[in-house]
């Protein structure tokens, strides 16, 4: 028979793609036993991939510098119009709603950060930064994975580590169970009819029944106590506290499924999520355009998630990356080239914010990568590393960085304490 639900094993984690109908197989899933619901007083870390490369420079702008107006006089911010955050850098217009945040010592900026490889291309430099071994082509699993698999604290809970998508994203690929969910609110539908329930439910008892391979039962038994979970959750009923205003789109909904699954208190650390659209070689825009429209987006839902969790966030963090930065200079297409640093976000409450973190090294021609990009002077490990060690409590770089000695004379300082 034909099962309008897919699920799948990948890298030893169950990944739930809802296609629009309920999970039928709850009410005879006898060996998913029921955990009890714990309440999120842990650590939890948020993980948005701006997948494409983001313009770093047209993200916290370097309005200071005189050569990124000189390198770019198309698509630069105009300084008249940025958000000054302390005389050098500022933020673009449209990410005003952040600044409430800066204010408040919640936010921080890191800038010329990156990977030490060189690579421009976008699949390479993902799955390095995925699976913090630039380089290395390699490697099997991804880093938060390799952190789940060596911190075993909250491993009693099949929401542990969850990606929001269609599939499991290579950072959570491992022998660590992680939950990839495509969309929360259908989780809480119900079937029409009660025959059509016990056909799909004898179709997965006999599917999972001890007809699969260990590892597949594993997995799969991970998948139940989730549904399960959730159901008690009751996904639909959702609605967002303290005003917290969504934008519409991918983005928006992702992030309030997010505070939804924080608030359900489920058990979640680790969340994780994609948001495309950063490669701008065409039209880019400064003020208005594609990246500004991407831009805002992101500012909106940003602080909508800090507002809807209220007192939650002395808890969380969220960090924003991406593989590369853009060039310097814009090109012919009123755009921008795949480039080499770029700029990230960490928000919430444990955030040492209100300042640009990093070395910045400048943009004159003999201080730039290559004679054209913005030179790293801040390997991605060591911001991820602080916020393993120093949020998570993580105790063992060395097994989550294979090949990278990440100390704490690198750290940025982005983490209170």
């Amino acid at each position: 028979m034909t099962i309008s639900r897919r699920v799948f094993v990948k890298a030893g984690g169950l990944a739930l793609v809802s296609l629009g109908m309920d999970p039928l197989f709850l009410a005879r899933a006898a060996f998913a036993a029921r955990r009890p619901i714990r309440p999120s007083a842990h650590p939890i870390l948020v993980c948005l991939f701006q997948r494409g490369a983001v313009d770093g420079l047209n993200m916290i702008v370097p309005h200071g510098e005189a050569a990124y107006y000189a390198e770019r006089p198309r698509i630069a911010v105009p300084a008249d119009q940025v958000i000054d955050l302390g005389g050098h850098f500022g933020l673009r217009p449209g990410l005003a709603p952040l600044k409430e945040l800066w204010d408040n010592k919640s936010l921080a900026a890191i800038h010329a950060i990156g990977s030490p490889d060189g690579t421009r291309s976008h699949f390479d430099a993902q799955d390095y930064m995925e699976t913090g071994t630039p380089g290395v082509k390699t490697t099997g699993d991804g880093w938060a994975n390799r952190y789940c698999q060596h911190d075993r604290e909250h491993a009693d809970t099949p929401f542990r580590a969850v990606a929001f998508g269609p599939q499991l994203p290579r950072i959570l690929a491992g022998t660590a169970p992680s939950l990839a969910i495509d969309d929360l609110q259908a989780f809480g539908l119900r079937a029409p009819q009660e025959a059509t329930r016990d056909r799909l439910t004898r179709a997965f008892e006999e599917l999972y029944d001890g007809a699969g391979t260990g590892l597949l039962a594993s997995s799969s038994r991970e998948g139940f106590e989730a549904v399960q979970m959730l159901k008690r959750a009751d996904p639909t009923q959702y609605r967002a506290e303290n005003g917290a205003d969504y934008p519409p789109g991918r983005l928006g909904k992702t992030l309030l499924q997010i505070a939804q699954l924080i608030k359900a208190d489920v058990g979640v650390e680790i969340a994780f999520a994609d948001c495309s659209g950063w490669d701008t070689h065409v039209n880019q825009g400064s003020s208005d355009g594609q990246l500004a429209t991407r831009l805002r987006e992101l500012g909106l839902a940003l602080a909508a998630f800090n507002r809807d969790l209220g007192p939650r966030m002395s808890n969380v963090v969220v960090l924003t990356m991406s593989e590369f930065g853009r060039t310097i200079r814009e090109n012919g297409n009123s755009g921008t080239d795949h480039g080499h640093a770029t700029a990230m976000f960490a928000l919430g409450g444990p955030i040492n914010g209100g300042r640009v973190l990093g070395r910045w090294p400048g943009l004159g021609v003999e201080q730039r990568f290559e004679g054209r990009d913005v030179a790293v002077t801040t390997d991605f490990r060591d911001l991820f590393g602080e916020i393993l060690v120093r949020h998570l409590g993580a105790t063992d770089l060395g097994a989550v960085f294979p090949g990278y000695a990440a100390t704490a004379t690198r750290f940025v300082g982005a983490i209170r304490g």
